[in-house]
């Protein structure tokens, strides 16, 4: 068995992360910065998801001295060029709810036609101070003109992935299990773990 630091105190994200790796347990002792409540603040200052995550993931692991994964991720909306993007989770400032940021997009998009936004993820993991890998989930669909779905966080209740009349925030923890950013990201890591754990007497 080895153990896995995930590099986040969100508690939102952590059970959605538990859930992604549940069945996985035989294999994997989970951690969170919960569990290390001195561990510094990342600060997220780069210019793109796989920055922020790696230096995440390389300073965590450093001060928890075990192998480390975090992730970065956000919405991408075309009619905005891209933004929210990496400032996602400081699209309304600093302090803001997610009814604060989902107001502040719906706005910015008011009227507009083209809808169409993905969230992506980006998971770096590391070890002993050096990234080892990074994976990217991408989840397409479009934003709603209304909030809707009491489930998920962050700006799952106006996100429709593509196949879906429902947003995020409607579907189940199980349905947005399968087509989730952080659902594809998280499933390649898992198996680069796995196979590294048993290939090589690290963890």
């Amino acid at each position: 068995m080895f153990q896995l630091v995930i590099a986040t105190k969100n508690k939102h994200k952590l059970e959605e992360f538990k859930q992604l790796l549940k069945g996985n347990e035989d294999s994997a002792e989970l951690k969170s910065l919960l569990d290390f409540p001195s561990a510094p603040d990342v600060v997220e200052n780069c210019n793109t998801f796989e920055g922020n995550a790696s230096k995440k993931a390389i300073e965590i692991s450093e001060y928890t001295g075990q192998p480390a994964f975090a992730d970065d991720s956000g919405l991408m909306v075309d009619a905005l060029n891209g933004e929210p993007g990496v400032h996602s989770a400081r699209y309304a400032g600093e302090g803001a709810t997610d009814a604060d940021r989902i107001n502040k997009l719906l706005k910015a998009i008011e009227g507009v036609e083209n809808r169409k936004a993905q969230f992506v993820c980006v998971i770096a993991v590391a070890y002993n101070g050096e990234i080892l890998e990074t994976f990217t989930g991408v989840c397409k669909g479009r934003i709603a003109t209304e909030i809707h779905g009491e489930n998920g966080f962050g700006y799952d209740p106006v996100f429709i992935p593509d196949g879906y009349d429902k947003t995020f925030a409607e579907l189940t923890q199980e349905e947005k299990n399968k087509i989730s950013h952080r659902a594809l990201a998280v499933r390649e890591a898992l198996d680069f773990f796995q196979n590294l754990a048993e290939s090589m007497d690290i963890f």
